[in-house]
């Protein structure tokens, strides 16, 4: 164990969970004007929807994959009769489709935000920090599912990784686990503690802002200004 790794598995992870949690609590507090998506919507909307449908949908399956790979011991799929085959072929086939789906829309987002002037003025450097890091774990992720567990002869993160992420939050992280994982495991993780870092800063604060009262909420109404509306407000001012 050098201190390179230790830098990188235990003080990077553990700064980052840190100022994941600390970070959201001082924006919450100190910016709730602030905390939203910063939507440019009403800049340009033609080309949005897909990009955000698709991104969002890989995005949700993503994580769901993420969640049952990490979270949930391999002891336990197997307890309840998923062999090991059984589970390569779901995680990658329903890996791949996922990350697929999420990186056409990722690319949809940002060739509209690289393309559209107006777009582009609002994009700001934290923005640009978390694209890049997105894109970093995008790749990373297809790159592991595709050529290390397709053409590469496959590796059980499971036993690896995943153990590692879990010993972290019981204050066990045994770094011998993940030092001798494949790059693209190392760099994705390494991309995704930034991420966690930066995120109470940038626009992706939105994610924990769930907007129920929509459901009960009195519908907004828009009027058009017509001529008539125009020069009354002329004739008033």
């Amino acid at each position: 164990m050098n201190r390179i790794d230790v830098l990188l598995w235990v003080v990077l992870a553990y700064a980052s969970i840190t100022v994941f949690v600390v970070g959201h609590v001082w924006r919450y507090r100190n910016g709730q004007l602030t905390w939203t998506t910063r939507s440019t919507q009403l800049l340009e909307s033609s080309r949005l929807r897909a990009g955000v449908i698709l991104f969002h949908v890989g995005l949700l399956m993503v994580l769901g994959g993420h969640v049952l790979g990490i979270a949930v011991p391999k002891a336990l799929t197997e307890a309840v009769g998923v062999t090991d085959h059984m589970y390569h072929v779901v995680a990658v086939s329903a890996g791949t489709l996922s990350g697929l789906i999420m990186l056409v829309g990722f690319a949809l987002l940002m060739a509209r935000r690289d393309t559209n002037p107006r777009v582009r003025a609002t994009t700001t450097n934290i923005d640009r920090a978390t694209y890049v890091l997105l894109l970093v774990m995008l790749l990373t992720g297809m790159y592991a599912t595709v050529v290390v567990n397709i053409f590469g002869g496959g590796y059980d993160y499971r036993e690896t990784v995943a153990p590692y992420f879990r010993g972290l939050f019981t204050l066990q992280p045994d770094i011998g686990l993940i030092t001798g994982a494949p790059w693209a495991y190392k760099l994705h993780v390494v991309a995704a503690w930034l991420l966690y870092a930066l995120w109470p800063f940038s626009r992706l604060v939105h994610a924990w802002s769930i907007p129920a009262s929509y459901l009960t909420r009195s519908p907004i109404l828009y009027r058009a200004a017509g001529p008539g509306a125009v020069a009354r407000s002329r004739t008033h001012s």
